[in-house]
Order: structure tokens, then C-alpha cells, then sequence
């Protein structure tokens, strides 16, 4: 499956640099579950952030991080199984492919996350993340390094997953709670390598690159997932509002924004990410940062697709601070996360955008007063601004070259 040659082997399930290079269908077929994911997830928040309930407002936002989180970290565990293992191997498709259909489960779950029905996307999370390691360790008796790692992945999948299944059986912020700590759990442990208290820690990495050039590549395909989530999101909103000459300059302005978005992404830190990890001396903290940078970079945009379905939905009247905190908090949040890949490209603090998001803060006050369009046209001229600002730090010189932090 999107490859032209035979099966490998299991003895040779491992690819190494030559074999990994681009993403075959197989992953194509994986981001395109991802992108109605994603789509699902907006589509969850955005009734609750217009109702005439202040509460269920600001409760969609940490609503939002535990939705999207699990669907992106299922995408990164799967991109770092694609690029080490070899996707010639019947095994490793099928793996894919339940993967797929397991975030496809999750995402039709999404209108019901906190009622009944939504306890399948806890139980489908819990059996990808116990079940993939366990499925891949018997395929690994010639690779006892790599077989060893995914042991530690399933003995910590096995400590959240009951957190998981606890959530799946409570309802409301209940659920919410439980689900929150049980992805923190997730990251945190993924972050330090998942440490098991007298194991030896093995000698391969649960980060490290097999390839300098396709997980970068898959990373960037990430963030262009996202937009193109963006682009259908303000798109479909539009298409079922009346063409005024408001909604139709909120169309717009969030199009543009979008546009800047994936601008200063590939300027210029996203644009030479596969170098950087060439160049790397340590893959392990240049996959670990990058990874962490995108999942930020990703939330941000999720969260300015759902601000931009706010405008085209109200783009008059006063602006809830809920609706404040989604407008202008995705932008800024795309550039946190973007300045931690300008760290671990070129080795520096990106002042610029700290400037970005000073200013997205400062706006908030004055904004209230203002109509959600007023606000989606100020982010919208900050992340010009930003992008301008980067133009202009390029004018007359020559293409800047990689630092790699590590």
C-alpha cells in the first residue's frame, strides 16, 4: 500500500534514511481521518462558545485542548511508527489502517464527547495506545532495543489508559477533568522518554529520527492539515450565513489570516526544518521540541478556525470574552508555538513574535467593546505585522542557514 515494491519481511521491519524519505499513501490516507477530525472538533466547540451561557463559553475552551490533544498525539505516535517502521509490511498497514478507523470512531464521537456516547472515544484512544505496542512487540524479536521501547510506551499506556475508561464512564466536567489528567499523563511521561523505574533505559530513542527528512516533511504537512481545516471551516460557515458585505469582509479577513499563518510558519525556521535535524547533534531534543512545537502550533490554529467560525457567525454586535480569548488566544498561541521551532532551528528567541503576542494581549481590553470583525481585522494586522516583519529581516540577504540548538 503506496508502495510500488514487495512486502518486507518482518526481520526487516525497520527503514532506515534511504526508505523514509516522503510520505507514501498509506499516510496521505491517514491525514485525510485527521483533517474531518479536526473539522469535527470545531464543529463541537462553536455551539457552545455562541451560547447565551457564560459558563459553557469559557468551559469550551479547556474543552477544546482535551478534544484535539488525543487526536494529535494518535497522529504523532503514528507518524513516528510510519517513519521508523517499514510501511511495505502487511503488519505495519494494518496498524495504520486500524489507526485510522479508530480516529475516524473518535471523531464521529465528537457532538457527544461528555453525554453516553462519547465514552467510545476513550475506549478506542485507550485500545490504539495499550494494543499498537503490544501488536509491535512480537514483530521486534531481532530489534530488542526498539521492542524495549515500545514495552515502556505499553506499560505507561496501561497506567493512563484506566484514567481514560474512568472518564468514559462520568459525564459532564467530570469527564472532562479525568480526560485532562489523563493526557497530561500522556505527554508528560512521552517527554522524559516514558522512564520505568528499574528498567535500563534503552539505547534508542522514542524521539529520535530515523529519517532527517521525513518527519520534518510529516510536520509540515501537519500544520498545512490544519490550515486546510481552516479553509473548509471559514468556507462551509460562509456558505450557510447570507452574503452580506459583513460576513462577506469576515470571509475575508480570516482567509487572509490564514494565508499569514502558514506564511510565517514556512518563513523560515518551517521551510528548513529538515536541515536543522540534519544537522542536529542530538535528534532526540530536535524531535522532541519539534514535535511539542507543532502540537502548539496545531492547537493554535484549531483554535483560530473556531474564532473565525465566531466572525462569520457574529461579525456584529459586542464581543463575548469567551469569543475574545478564542479570537485573538489562536494566533497567539500558533506563535508560542512557533517561536519554540524558531529555538530549535536557528538557536534563538524569535523577538518578533514575542512582539506578536504582546500585542494580541494588549488589543484584548479595548476590543471587548468592540464586534468580533473589529477583533478577527486586529489579529489579523498582527500577524501582518509579524510577517512583515520577517520580510523585512530578510531584504538584501542571503537565505539564512540552520543553528540547530542541539
Amino acid at each position: 500500500m503506496g508502495q510500488a515494491s514487495e512486502p518486507a519481511q518482518s526481520g526487516n521491519i525497520l527503514r532506515g534514511e534511504e526508505d523514509a524519505r516522503q510520505a507514501n499513501f498509506l499516510e496521505l490516507f491517514f491525514d485525510l481521518v485527521l483533517v474531518f477530525a479536526l473539522l469535527g472538533v470545531v464543529s463541537r466547540m462553536v455551539p457552545d462558545l455562541l451560547s447565551n451561557n457564560v459558563r459553557q463559553q469559557w468551559l469550551s475552551l479547556p474543552y477544546t485542548i482535551v478534544l484535539a490533544l488525543p487526536l494529535l498525539w494518535l497522529w504523532t505516535t503514528t507518524a513516528y511508527i510510519t517513519s521508523r517502521f517499514d510501511c511495505r509490511n502487511r503488519w505495519i498497514q494494518l496498524l495504520v489502517l486500524a489507526s485510522a478507523f479508530g480516529l475516524l470512531i473518535m471523531a464521529t464521537s465528537l457532538p457527544y464527547e461528555f453525554e453516553a456516547r462519547g465514552a467510545s472515544f476513550a475506549v478506542v484512544y485507550v485500545l490504539l495506545h495499550v494494543g499498537r505496542p503490544l501488536l509491535l512487540r512480537p514483530l521486534l524479536r531481532e530489534h530488542e532495543e526498539v521492542r524495549a521501547l515500545y514495552t515502556r510506551l505499553a506499560i505507561w499506556a496501561s497506567v493512563s489508559g484506566p484514567i481514560w475508561l474512568s472518564g468514559a464512564v462520568m459525564h459532564g466536567n467530570h469527564r472532562v477533568a479525568l480526560w485532562l489528567i489523563a493526557i497530561t499523563v500522556d505527554l508528560v511521561v512521552a517527554q522524559f522518554s516514558w522512564p520505568i523505574p528499574g528498567l535500563r533505559r534503552p539505547a534508542i530513542s522514542g524521539w529520535g529520527m530515523a529519517s532527517t527528512r521525513h518527519l520534518p516533511e510529516r510536520y509540515q504537512q501537519l500544520l498545512l492539515i490544519a490550515l486546510g481545516e481552516t479553509v473548509v471551516s471559514i468556507g462551509v460557515t460562509y456558505a450557510n450565513h447570507p452574503a452580506t458585505l459583513a460576513t462577506t469582509a469576515a470571509l475575508v479577513i480570516t482567509f487572509v489570516s490564514s494565508v499569514l499563518i502558514w506564511r510565517i510558519y514556512f518563513y523560515r525556521a518551517g521551510q528548513v526544518l529538515a536541515e536543522a535535524v540534519a544537522m542536529s547533534t542530538n535528534r532526540e531534543i530536535a524531535g522532541r521540541t519539534a514535535g511539542a512545537a507543532h502540537v502548539l502550533m496545531v492547537l493554535g490554529i484549531v483554535a483560530a478556525a473556531t474564532g473565525s467560525e465566531i466572525v462569520l457567525a457574529h461579525p456584529g454586535g459586542r464581543s463575548q470574552l469567551a469569543w475574545l480569548a478564542i479570537i485573538l488566544g489562536g494566533p497567539a498561541v500558533f506563535l508560542l508555538g512557533r517561536i519554540r521551532l524558531e529555538r530549535i532551528v536557528f538557536n534563538r528567541l524569535a523577538l518578533r513574535r514575542v512582539v506578536g503576542i504582546a500585542a494580541l494581549a494588549l488589543l484584548a481590553p479595548p476590543l471587548v467593546f468592540g464586534p468580533p470583525l473589529l477583533a478577527a481585522s486586529a489579529a489579523a494586522v498582527v500577524l501582518l505585522g509579524v510577517a512583515v516583519a520577517d520580510a523585512l529581516h530578510a531584504a538584501g540577504r542571503p537565505p539564512e542557514t540552520p543553528s540547530p540548538s542541539a
